[in-house]
């Protein structure tokens, strides 16, 4: 396993420890952060390709996420960034897998007839469950149990977008270009942003020109709107800016962390009265925890951390 994983003029050194997940995936590198504790470094590893996202990443994406944090792994935050110049340069057009259903095979038909007698009908019952599995994929992001912080520098593109969002914290380099460019390749974004980025950075004038437009917008305007926290003075730093935030994250319980999470995301897409009866729900057992007493002890205790049991493996058939 490598030592480190880089970005452009930016470096965040990976531990020697093995991550469970390390080497699972072709595009996607794994690893535990070498100076945070209980932190996974996932990077988006195609930089030939502006890491944009073929079918095969896309699936490992779902994949990866659907299990960290989840199989006794030890996280409690998660960073996410892109390798190379680009931290994701949107969906790979180049790859056929993502059209395929649009312009079936008659070769796997049990019919003689040609492509051109197959139906809108069909076309679309056959094309709708892959936008599905594609949401679900990022989706996984979003449901991960624990914080994910994206790191982003360089292009962040269609596709890279949706991802973005996804993220509980977003941090950028100066030189970060954003777009969300689905309506200049003639579709509609359909993997996210268009319901979750209005809902972090509110349904205004600009938000839809953006998304009518696909002009690029730049850092600047990504931290005015509130799409991303802070700007880093130079790319070179942006992991240094992610890693103060990750350390401040992780510090604290992670049953308080993770309810913390599962809270702000429900109430998000609820009424406050609803969001009010989950949290109760949830702070019932969470407050059962021995975690509420060694906060509270540290409090008093300046400089000292407390040492927190880790989550259990989530349990499955």
């Amino acid at each position: 396993m490598s030592s480190s994983s880089s970005i452009s003029g930016g470096v965040v050194a990976v531990s020697k420890k093995h991550h469970p997940l390390d080497g699972t995936f072709s595009h996607l590198s794994i690893a535990y952060h070498q100076s945070l504790p209980h932190v996974t470094h996932v990077q988006l590893n195609r930089p030939r390709k502006r890491n944009a996202i073929n079918a095969q990443m896309w699936h490992e994406i779902g994949e990866a996420f659907r299990q960290i944090g989840t199989i006794g792994d030890g996280t409690r935050c998660v960073l996410l960034s892109g390798s190379g110049k680009g931290f994701c340069g949107g969906i790979d057009v180049t790859d056929d897998k993502f059209f395929a259903a649009i312009s079936p095979n008659d070769k796997n038909n049990d019919h003689d007839d040609d492509e051109s007698s197959i139906d809108t009908s069909r076309k679309v019952l056959a094309f709708k469950p892959q936008i599905s599995q594609m949401q679900a994929a990022f989706t996984a992001v979003e449901d991960c149990p624990v914080p994910v912080v994206a790191a982003i520098h360089g292009a962040c593109v269609g596709a890279g977008v949706d991802l973005a969002c996804c993220a509980d914290v977003r941090i950028c380099s100066p030189n970060t270009v954003f777009s969300i460019r689905e309506v200049r390749l003639g579709l509609a974004a359909d993997v996210g942003t268009l319901q979750r980025f209005p809902k972090l950075v509110g349904f205004g004038s600009f938000v839809k020109e953006l998304c009518l437009t696909g002009d690029d917008f730049t850092s600047e305007d990504a931290l005015k709107i509130g799409f991303v926290s802070r700007i880093s003075n130079s790319e070179s730093q942006l992991f240094d800016e992610v890693n103060q935030i990750i350390s401040k994250i992780i510090v604290n319980s992670p049953v308080a962390v993770t309810v913390t999470k599962s809270s702000l995301n429900y109430s998000r897409d609820h009424t406050v009265r609803e969001g009010l009866d989950h949290v109760a729900v949830m702070n019932s057992s969470a407050l059962m925890s021995d975690d509420l007493v060694k906060s509270f002890m540290m409090t008093s205790r300046a400089g000292e951390a407390a040492e927190f049991a880790p989550l259990q493996p989530h349990s499955r058939l």
